[in-house]
């Protein structure tokens, strides 16, 4: 099989995944809808209906269309978005370690998120969790990449150890400005946060999550070709006319915009930009072209049955989906440091 075939396969299969993954998402609960009133529910509600009168109730309907479609499309837009901006956060730094978690953007757009939702600063209106959440976001990863960039380049070592410390500080203050509220059932909820989640959202605040994951997959699919540039190393991307430095700040602003407007949304969520791009390279290669859309269309999938764990694992008692995704990407992430240092170890040997 051709690898343009190959790729349309990957993408038709992970779509047909997807809309069986909303279906379930939408059906499991502490309600069980069954699949088809669920899609005679969202049918209706488009104006075509296409499986008639099912006979739901009026309950199932709201719990369907108020309570859980909000939620699972926020999950597919979150692991797509993290998924995608893991993909380019590994090759604009050249390293498979690289994720928004480990980096310490997560970090950053949860502690300016936190400020304003503790100290209620409301400059940008509504867009204010947002905006601060960016703005951390951008200020931690501008911050790790100053660290580990020692004689115009950047080591793996120094760049995941500069993100671990940048971490580390960020969520220090951001525990310590919890522990020194005034508002102590306010800090409940945040804390809650912190470990992410996709309860409590409604309709009204989907559309900022949206727009930023249309617009990040949609400049990174145009910028594809630059970024297989990067993985051929600094030295060569220039030669082929890349300018390096300006290339890297306009895509790390851009993340980081993506990674704040999620974070806000959804909390942060961590290693689903680590893990999606490693296992959608073992399927379609390693050409961006070819990754972004897929990792996308996996990471959707992956976030969504995260969640319908999350909400199911433990029931009636809902677990952080943040949580969950940690248990998962932290062993994923000791295996890869274990497969990259047999790699080296045998390239020293040869």
């Amino acid at each position: 099989m051709g690898q343009g075939a190959r790729l349309t396969a990957t993408l038709v299969l992970l779509t047909a995944l997807l809309v069986i993954s909303l279906t379930a998402g939408l059906a499991i609960g502490s309600v069980h809808v069954p699949p088809g009133q669920v899609w005679g529910i969202v049918t209706h509600a488009l104006g075509a209906d296409w499986w008639g009168d099912a006979g739901w109730s009026r309950a199932r309907e709201t719990i369907v269309l108020d309570v859980r479609a909000p939620r699972v499309l926020l999950g597919a837009m979150t692991g797509a978005g993290l998924a995608v901006v893991g993909t380019a956060l590994q090759a604009l730094v050249r390293n498979p370690l690289a994720e928004p978690y480990l980096l310490g953007v997560s970090s950053g757009a949860s502690l300016g998120a936190v400020a304003v939702l503790v100290f209620g600063v409301g400059v940008f209106g509504a867009m204010s969790l947002s905006a601060a959440a960016f703005a951390g976001a951008l200020g931690a990863l501008v911050l790790v990449y100053a660290t580990a960039r020692t004689g115009g380049r950047i080591t793996s070592s120094r760049l995941i150890l500069s993100g671990v410390a940048v971490a580390s500080i960020l969520s220090a203050l951001l525990n310590l400005l919890l522990l020194t509220t005034d508002r102590g059932n306010e800090a409940r909820t945040v804390l809650a946060w912190t470990l992410g989640g996709l309860g409590g959202v409604s309709w009204n605040s989907l559309w900022l999550p949206g727009l930023a994951l249309l617009l990040g997959v949609g400049v990174l699919m145009v910028q594809a070709p630059n970024l297989n540039l990067l993985l051929a190393g600094e030295e060569a991307a220039t030669t082929m006319g890349l300018d390096v430095a300006r290339f890297r700040a306009r895509m790390f602003v851009l993340v980081s915009l993506i990674t704040g407007v999620l974070v806000a949304a959804a909390g942060p969520i961590g290693f689903v930009g680590l893990m999606l791009p490693h296992i959608v390279r073992l399927l379609v290669g390693g050409d961006h072209r070819r990754v972004l859309p897929t990792a996308a269309l996996g990471g959707a999938v992956f976030l969504v049955w995260a969640d319908v764990a999350a909400r199911t694992v433990a029931a009636p008692m809902e677990i952080p989906v943040g949580v969950l995704t940690a248990l998962c990407g932290g062993p994923f992430f000791l295996w890869l440091m274990r497969r990259d240092a047999r790699r080296r170890n045998a390239g020293g040997a040869g």
